[in-house]
């Protein structure tokens, strides 16, 4: 009998975390439905301060410029590290 009521605990702890994620993702789908539904009538609805540091999900949308930019310096870095691997291969 002492199995049984450490499994119920269990699940219902399961059960609760459950719950906690279903509730997060519910939050997350109403927070977009309203950005969705302020850009429909032209306007853009700011989210409110909890809910923009939980929507991790959300991709910034980046300029053209921005992106070159971005990848030149990766292109950089990866240049440099590249170099340094060879002179490290160099002196082994």
């Amino acid at each position: 009998m002492m199995a049984r009521g450490r499994r119920s605990t269990q699940d219902l702890t399961t059960l609760q975390m459950a719950l906690v994620g279903y509730q997060l993702e519910k939050q997350k789908i109403e927070d977009k439905i309203r950005e969705i539904q302020g850009q429909l009538r032209g306007k853009r609805i700011a989210l409110p301060s909890g809910a923009a540091a939980k929507s991790a999900g959300v991709k910034r949308v980046l300029s053209p410029g921005a992106r070159r930019r971005i990848a030149a310096a990766q292109k950089k870095r990866w240049a440099e590290h590249r170099r340094r691997a060879a002179q490290a291969a160099k002196q082994e």
